[in-house]
């Protein structure tokens, strides 16, 4: 199933960091990490010592599911922010372009994509960046709103944000940027509602969702694989992009002297 027209092209618009931390600060926000922090389980094979990015914001599950990594970075794209993480120790937090990624190849083990791929500008590229620095074998865990979900058209969540997908568009962007799709995993079975006695029906539409409407669920998580027996097309980038501090002075251009005309 091909992608949106213009997917690649047309840059989605980021969750700002102070909106993220607000909303996993919530209530809410609580509900939905329990909810995928149980789909990510489902599909997340334990590996000794390994080292784990997570791209996007991806820090709610970091601690949980990085618990017996080596190494835990926090990959956080410009356009969203960062915040620093962990809140005590040296910080493991980076703020990046998600298509150019300051890690050398085959340097990391696993990849952990939450609000990334929905606002990545060319989720191809992305994808192809993740494969360079995952190591031989490496796997790759995409948390993603899902197109027919209820999630996706309110943007009191920052999974109301970004370009939603569906199941078959995953499998198809995996494939062409030499992933193996593996498990699927779907969350957040119970609707987008503040209000408090919807809340108190979380385990009731968890567990009724699970068991009869999977395919309406507001997020999928799907786990693949670097794939190494085919090449990869190697693309052109129009431009690389720098980090300019917003408060280091420019200074001003020196005047050239301007020539005068002699007289004879």
């Amino acid at each position: 199933m091909p992608l949106p027209a213009g997917a690649a092209t047309v840059p989605a618009m980021h969750s700002d960091i102070v909106d993220l931390r607000s909303f996993y600060a919530s209530t809410l926000g609580h509900l939905a990490e329990r909810s995928i922090a149980m789909a990510l389980a489902s599909v997340w094979a334990t590996l000794g010592s390994e080292r784990l990015v997570g791209l996007g914001y991806a820090v709610p599950w970091l601690e949980r599911f990085g618990a017996d990594a080596e190494r835990v970075f926090a990959f956080m794209p410009a356009a969203q922010g960062a915040v620093n993480w962990p809140p005590a120790g040296p910080s493991s937090t980076a703020l990046v372009f998600d298509e150019d990624l300051p890690l050398v190849d085959s340097s990391i083990d696993r990849v952990l994509m939450v609000h990334s791929l929905e606002h990545a500008e060319n989720p191809r590229e992305t994808l192809m960046e993740l494969w360079r620095v995952l190591a031989p074998g490496g796997r790759l865990v995409i948390v993603v709103p899902n197109r027919r979900g209820v999630w996706a058209r309110f943007e009191h969540t920052p999974f109301g944000t970004g370009r939603p997908y569906s199941r078959g568009q995953l499998i198809t962007l995996l494939r062409e940027t030499n992933f193996t799709p593996g498990a699927f995993a779907e969350a957040l079975f119970f609707p987008p509602s503040v209000h408090r006695s919807t809340l108190r029906l979380y385990p009731l539409f968890e567990r009724a969702g699970r068991r009869f409407g999977p395919m309406f669920a507001g997020a999928l998580v799907v786990e693949a694989q670097k794939r190494l027996y085919q090449g990869l097309p190697v693309a052109a980038r129009a431009s690389r992009r720098v980090f300019v501090p917003v408060l280091t002075p420019q200074g001003a251009g020196r005047l050239r002297p301007v020539a005068r005309s002699r007289k004879p």
